[in-house]
């Protein structure tokens, strides 16, 4: 080979390392979004964790006959901490979620916590936290999909094969979440 072949062959190395260099560089950027978004999630759960004790600590005393509800908060609050991975945090704060939303619909049964202000206060520092929670959720279920569109298109899907990059789960709330709780006051 002649000077002019080896220079031609070492740029088209050096444009094909360049290409793969990007592509990798891409995913981490991706992957790393996603991370970052989820651990917005997980900052929004902790903000409803911590005010759910002070929530049942407000409410217990008058909720006397419904103390299966706080067993079944501090339950679904353990199995949350206690969870490894995206997808058992995420069973886990459906949970939570459930639960949560017994308790509440229990609350509107009983008209002297409706007139208590810090009951009306916590339920607002509620309510605002699941609106974050929902906010954070969309945009981690974006930062999702644009990684899986990045690694699902081609020569993405390529490239994602020879670095090992995979598919990313989205956030789904539980089955059943679209509907409000049914409870019953008479068990």
């Amino acid at each position: 080979m002649n000077k002019k072949s080896w220079i031609i062959l070492i740029a088209i190395v050096a444009i094909v390392a360049i290409y793969l260099a990007s592509y990798y560089n891409s995913f981490i950027s991706k992957d790393q979004a996603v991370q970052s978004q989820w651990a917005q999630v997980e900052n929004q759960f902790q903000r409803r964790f911590d005010l759910i004790p002070n929530l049942v600590n407000a409410v217990q005393g008058i909720l006397t006959q419904e103390q299966q509800i706080f067993g079944d908060l501090a339950e679904a609050r353990t199995r949350y901490a206690g969870a490894q991975g995206v997808s058992d945090r995420v069973n886990a704060a459906n949970e939570v979620e459930r639960a949560l939303g017994r308790l509440l619909v229990i609350m509107e049964n009983y008209p002297q916590l409706r007139s208590s202000e810090n009951i009306q206060s916590l339920q607002a520092d509620l309510a605002g936290t699941e609106n974050r929670i929902a906010v954070e959720r969309g945009r981690f279920n974006e930062k999702t999909q644009d990684y899986n569109n990045a690694i699902k298109r081609f020569p993405g899907n390529l490239m994602a094969g020879i670095f090992g990059f995979g598919e990313k789960l989205y956030f789904e709330s539980a089955s059943g979440a679209e509907k409000a709780p049914e409870v019953k006051l008479d068990q």
